[in-house]
């Protein structure tokens, strides 16, 4: 059982904020850029801002376990840190300002704690289970509206084929909807929860992009699929996190979050 969560919640806030300065010091400078895979970037930014956010938490929380995009998965226990050093490291190549730090920390199965912060915006995102959601510290809430006014943000991943994406498109601006695509799963959720957008779907994403973000739109007030199933820590899912009164439209329109619906019909 995890009983000093105040301590983390307390480091969490800084070392996210302490890792999005180091982020935006190393925008502004020449840096050695990657390819992992098609449209997949890596740049040394990722390493420099994962190591220093692994070593800072490492001093508080010695015994924590870690999962990070870059360094992979290092000690065990109940207490995991997840970790994307630069989610839209794409973005963060081209020059574009519209990249985040994201940190998640897990109690058991339980997602407890995340943090998003947005250097280039001069914004902090958390979430903490049952104390709501905030940014720079006012709370955040979704913002319902009819799907025929909504605005849904569509990830891409190079793991599923173009036509699953192309038929995605076609099949949320059937329900009305219109989309977006801004090049970061993470800010994308935070989005969701600060009730900018009303919607955010991805077919496949890893954990290190998502956690942080899932629990400000469930601290929201939103809804999001249970992205946790089969193996979504270490290997990805898919993802769909929304306002309550989209859930019904866009589970239909994407098909993620179906076994959920017939779940929850089960038990009513």
């Amino acid at each position: 059982m995890i009983t000093d969560l105040d301590a983390r919640e307390e480091a969490l806030a800084a070392v996210t904020r302490e890792a999005g300065e180091l982020a935006r010091e190393l925008f502004s400078k020449p840096i050695e850029i990657k390819l992992k895979g098609k449209q997949d970037y890596i740049t040394e930014a990722d390493g420099q801002v994962e190591r220093m956010i692994v070593e800072r938490l490492k001093a508080r929380f010695p015994q924590d376990a870690f999962l990070g995009e870059e360094g992979g998965a290092s000690g065990t226990g109940d207490a995991l840190w997840v970790i994307d050093p630069i989610d839209g490291t794409a973005n963060f190549a081209h020059g574009i300002p519209h990249f985040c730090v994201s940190i998640a920390f897990m109690a058991g199965r339980e997602l407890a704690l995340g943090a998003i912060a947005a250097p280039m915006y001069n914004e902090l995102y958390r979430a903490r289970l049952g104390k709501g959601a905030f940014l720079n510290d006012r709370p955040m809430r979704v913002t319902d509206t009819e799907i025929k006014q909504a605005v849904i943000e569509l990830g891409w991943s190079s793991r599923r084929p173009v036509r699953a994406y192309t038929a995605l498109v076609e099949r949320v601006l059937a329900t009305g909807a219109t989309f977006m695509r801004a090049g970061s799963g993470a800010l994308g959720l935070a989005y969701v929860a600060a009730g900018r957008t009303h919607g955010y779907c991805e077919l496949h994403i890893n954990s290190w992009d998502t956690l942080a973000g899932l629990l400000m739109v469930r601290e929201a007030g939103g809804w999001t699929n249970d992205f946790l199933a089969s193996e979504g820590l270490k290997r990805g899912n898919a993802v769909l996190a929304c306002a309550p009164g989209l859930k019904e439209a866009l589970v239909a329109a994407t098909g993620v979050g179906q076994a959920n619906e017939k779940l929850e019909r089960r038990m009513s």
